[in-house]
């Protein structure tokens, strides 16, 4: 009788507006997984390399197309390992705003992941949901700085602009008209902050939507109860971190445990899983949605309180102003020469972390005393999980690599860099 030998297969690569060009190629013993090989680098876009060659206020940009679903968050990381170099620290009022985009940036990633997992397990509702609160985050995105994705808002010394007085409005379509059109339009009368307390107000509710669909849901928790188990021993031993390492019990978040930007100041808990599966770490998501949004509420409080400047006016690295340009030559040769040369930043080196939805994105930064960077290296969350597939998925069935690539909410802009 011939020997029965396992076979290969190719899983992917994935179309790039999925999660992102992955190729694994699987081993496989009938739909069993005995070993899963991924393939990276079908993206790669030389990131690092680019920061290295432009002037340092030239890259904030290319943070946001990293994690193309957490992009304030990229940049926050990056703001800040210039700001250690240079030894400033951006005013109180922008650290507040930096804390309420990084927790609307933590929403928009979960309600993007909650939906496109959702979607790759069979499940069509919860995709249509998410993005109708996406959209409404995004007006806050296009608000401030005028993209409603890559929106280069942070600033080394602070953040691009204040919070907007007043938010865009719907204008009638053919899609949007008479009741429907005021119901869009009932948030949008006041400021940001006005729209964001009533968002913050709603969005719990929505959130029980999604959990209504989901979470006591057979199918759901057949695709997710015991799959992907990642135990605390091997989330450490892997270097995993966010609600990876979260949903395997162990309760590691940088906003607490090395608080920045205005974290100390607020009130949140960190939730954790039990047992490590696909459904703990959904469950971990979710509530992080409601801790997010506890938090949005303390900023937005804060915010209406204190009024004060949202930039530092030092002109080393800060433009001067546009109606100083108007009047002072001398500030707008500055204005051309810090916008073409940049600044140069005192000779050093840095590691700058934030808590980003997926986990612990890192900036690792040489200056040389240059208008450049002398060496940047990222240090992507998404390419550390990928790296744990083939220990986890071994013994799985082939559906199951689906559920797990989905829990992974992998983006491969950071991980091929």
């Amino acid at each position: 009788m011939d020997e029965i030998r396992n076979y290969t297969m190719n899983f992917g690569p994935q179309h790039p507006a999925a999660h992102g060009v992955l190729r694994l190629i699987l081993e496989m013993d009938g739909e069993v997984v005995m070993r899963a090989d991924p393939h990276i680098g079908l993206l790669h876009r030389g990131t690092e390399k680019l920061a290295e060659s432009k002037p340092f206020n030239q890259s904030i940009g290319y943070m946001d197309r990293l994690d193309y679903v957490s992009m304030m968050c990229n940049e926050h990381a990056y703001v800040r390992a210039i700001e250690r170099l240079v030894g400033i620290e951006a005013p109180q009022r922008a650290q507040y705003i930096r804390t309420l985009f990084d927790e609307i940036t933590r929403i928009l990633n979960h309600l993007m992941w909650i939906g496109s997992n959702a979607l790759d397990l069979g499940a069509m509702a919860v995709f249509l949901y998410a993005f109708r609160e996406r959209e409404e985050l995004m007006d806050c995105y296009e608000g401030v700085s005028g993209a409603r994705m890559h929106a280069t808002y942070y600033r080394p010394g602070g953040v691009y602009r204040d919070l907007p007085e007043r938010m865009p409005n719907y204008h009638e379509s053919p899609w949007h008209k008479g009741a429907d059109l005021k119901r869009l339009n009932q948030w949008r009368q006041g400021s940001m902050l006005d729209f964001l307390d009533a968002f913050s107000e709603d969005f719990p509710h929505k959130v029980d939507e999604y959990e209504e669909l989901l979470t006591n849901n057979r199918i759901w928790k057949q695709r997710t109860v015991g799959i992907g188990v990642v135990s605390p021993e091997q989330a450490r031993a892997w270097g995993m971190s966010g609600p990876m390492l979260r949903g395997s019990g162990i309760a590691w978040d940088l906003r607490k445990k090395q608080p920045y930007a205005a974290y100390a100041d607020v009130d949140f808990d960190i939730p954790v899983g039990v047992n490590g599966d696909c459904y703990d770490r959904y469950l971990v998501r979710v509530a992080e949605m409601r801790q997010s949004n506890r938090i949005i509420r303390q900023c937005i409080e804060w915010l209406r309180r204190n009024p004060g400047p949202v930039l530092l006016e030092s002109h080393k690295i800060i433009p001067p102003h546009r109606a100083d340009m108007k009047e002072d030559m001398e500030a707008l040769i500055h204005h051309f020469k810090l916008f073409t040369e940049g600044y140069s930043v005192p000779a050093g080196e840095v590691y700058s972390a934030v808590e980003a939805p997926k986990g612990e994105f890192g900036v690792y930064m040489i200056s040389d005393g240059a208008n450049k960077p002398f060496r940047v290296k990222l240090r992507a969350p998404g390419f550390v999980h990928l790296s744990s597939i083939d220990e986890i998925v071994r013994g799985h069935m082939l559906a199951d690599v689906v559920a797990m690539i989905g829990t992974y909410d992998v983006v491969f802009g950071e991980i091929d860099r």
